[in-house]
């Protein structure tokens, strides 16, 4: 098959081909964003494959669509970016990798986690400036704190591992309950009462109409005060706005976020050389207890080879059968 790949970095064309080493598709890299305007670059192919902040309104599946392209290949596990009822109405099929590496997003939580609490970004800079001062980077133990995991998937499964061995009390907030999870020690309780009780809360759950600024003002006046704020999933699972109002008032104690509401203009991009003209990122940006990475706890040898080698089978199936491995319907949105 004929597939365009858009977004494209240096990493994702390498590890594509890889997986392609015996050239059975033939793929077209471009780096630009897909949206409406670019939606044209894929005239001729038979497929797309996208990533997280590329657009996939009713808009662009119809440019797509009279391109000929039948198949969406999600090279990550999100697809709310995806106008799902009309890809359905066009006959365009949708892929996605449902999982690559939980140890990749769950190690980079709990990095985030150290770093944020013993202040580590802080003393970096301080020890190469000569700077030896202890002042300001006191930090607590995890050890006997209190851990609100909400969504105990795969991530949010390893997560509970790795705190379990810190000897950490865990709480957690799902639909559906891990066994594995409650082995480990897990409670599983009300999401108010999760907020009421746990000094770091760590989200792990996909972004749907449910989940969009499920911590909202209301929910950060429920937190314990002081309390630490963990996102490694979806951006506009948090509403920004009022996240910044309890970093302000200092009922809240401590921000680590990989994922922004607003991130498409800014995550994996270059823009050193720019002014940020988002505001309200610029504004989390002042804080001393707010630690910011760019969308990169998938981003291990480990995670690409496994979302390739996924993308591929995708492809390779919908190519051999009408019907990719890992298919995503409408369905799913209800």
């Amino acid at each position: 098959m004929h597939v365009t790949v858009f977004s494209t970095k240096p990493y994702d064309h390498r590890f594509l081909e890889a997986e392609n080493a015996d050239g059975r598709h033939r793929f077209t890299f471009l780096d630009a964003r897909l949206s409406e305007g670019t939606a044209r670059l894929a005239a001729g192919s038979e497929a797309v494959c996208a990533f997280v902040n590329d657009e996939l309104n009713a808009g662009v599946l119809e440019v797509l669509r009279r391109e000929g392209v039948r198949l969406v290949a999600l090279r990550c596990a999100g697809f709310n970016n995806v106008d799902l009822p009309a890809a359905r109405r066009l006959g365009i099929s949708v892929a996605r990798v449902p999982a690559y590496s939980p140890h990749a997003v769950a190690e980079h939580t709990l990095a985030l986690i150290l770093a944020l609490n013993r202040k580590i970004h802080r003393a970096y800079n301080r020890v190469r400036e000569g700077n030896f001062a202890l002042e300001g980077l006191l930090g607590f133990d995890l050890h006997g704190k209190t851990v609100g995991i909400v969504g105990t998937g795969k991530i949010g499964e390893v997560v509970a591992r790795i705190l379990a061995g810190f000897g950490c009390r865990l709480l957690a907030h799902d639909a559906y309950r891990n066994e594995v999870c409650e082995s480990l020690g897990v409670r599983y309780v009300t999401m108010e009462e999760l907020l009421e009780q746990s000094h770091i809360v760590t989200l792990h759950c996909p972004l749907t109409p449910d989940t969009r600024h499920m911590i909202d003002a209301a929910a950060l006046e429920r937190m314990r005060p002081g309390a630490m704020l963990v996102n490694t999933s979806r951006g506009a699972i948090i509403d920004t706005p009022a996240v910044l109002r309890a970093l302000k008032s200092g009922r809240l104690g401590g921000l680590a976020l990989d994922v922004y509401e607003e991130e498409a203009d800014l995550f994996f991009e270059d823009l050193s050389a720019r002014a940020i003209k988002d505001d309200v990122f610029a504004r989390l940006l002042t804080f001393p207890n707010v630690l910011v990475t760019g969308h990169q706890a998938f981003f291990t040898e480990e995670a690409l080879h496994g979302i390739a080698g996924t993308t591929l089978a995708n492809i390779d199936a919908f190519e051999r059968d009408g019907q990719p491995l890992h298919a995503v319907s409408v369905e799913r949105l209800a």
